[in-house]
């Protein structure tokens, strides 16, 4: 399958993996909700072994995973944190920052020239940022950005944002030198495990909690590993840039979960906001 309706796959799986989080686990801690969707996804992972492609993997798709996981552990706990404690709407549209991260990192760790369609998408990210909170303009100017300031999930997401922007281009790295399929399954199966083992020191959490509703955990797992597998595939065959821009439609799902689920206010301004960043996304993606 070509890798635009595999991008366009993994973004609605991925948020319909958040507002499902969301909705079935949201009175976990946030570490066991970031548990919940690695370890539910383990049987779906695990069984797909035995159908993917062999490989001989290098050392570097080692490096990849070493240097990711924690990285992702990391985001995850906060990206789960920011889906607790803020409405949805709110909190997803910051993943369009990701690509901007990628561009701006470029450009002052490797001294990338900043082209002016990256230049004018990053301006586009930050001013669909401030139209998500467009109705509080009425206690001043600045009071849109002191809104973003004062969401923590939204703030948690930037930071997520940031962390996405590097694990992306190191997932490339363990993709190239293994294949798209086995790398999601044992990228995955390595978090799993890992986010298992953390559960005993992690505070408030308990894998007993974790197991009680395994028919909606299964749920969960079945569509974030149809989320991996579209996602590695599709960043197999075209530069991250331009996947990761498309995957990023997945913050107008997200709203639309977030009307629809759980009756989350402003809607409407929000989807201006974020129409405002997948437009700035596209202009970095496809200036890259």
């Amino acid at each position: 399958m070509p890798w635009l309706p595999l991008s366009l796959l993994a973004a609605f799986a991925l948020a319909t993996t958040d507002a499902m989080t969301k909705r079935f686990f949201s009175d976990l801690t946030p570490y066991e909700m970031a548990a919940v969707r690695l370890i539910y996804a383990l049987p779906w992972l695990a069984a797909s072994l035995f159908f993917i492609p062999s490989v001989v993997p290098d050392r570097f798709y080692f490096y990849a995973i070493l240097s990711a996981a924690p990285l992702e552990l990391w985001a995850l706990y906060c990206y789960m944190k920011a889906i607790k404690v803020s409405p949805l709407s709110l909190t997803l549209p910051f993943l369009a920052f990701t690509p901007a991260f990628i561009m701006l990192t470029g450009w002052a760790l490797l001294g990338e020239r900043l082209g002016m369609m990256g230049v004018t998408g990053i301006i586009l990210i930050v001013t669909g940022s401030y139209f998500l909170n467009i109705s509080s303009v009425k206690g001043g100017l600045f009071a849109p950005i002191k809104a973003i300031l004062k969401e923590e999930g939204s703030r948690l997401i930037l930071l997520v944002s940031f962390i996405y922007s590097i694990t992306s281009v190191i997932g490339k790295v363990g993709v190239l030198h293994s294949n798209p399929y086995f790398f999601g399954s044992t990228y995955f199966i390595v978090l799993a495990v890992l986010s298992s083992v953390l559960i005993p020191f992690m505070p408030g959490s308990s894998m007993r909690r974790l197991i009680l509703r395994p028919g909606n955990g299964l749920a969960i797992g079945a569509v974030y590993s149809i989320m991996v597998f579209s996602h590695m595939l599709a960043i197999s065959q075209v530069e991250a840039a331009y996947m990761i821009s498309v995957k990023r439609i997945s913050l107008l799902f997200g709203i639309l979960y977030g009307a629809w689920w759980f009756r989350e206010e402003k809607i409407g301004e929000r989807l201006v906001g974020a129409v405002i960043m997948l437009l700035g996304v596209f202009l970095i993606g496809f200036s890259s």
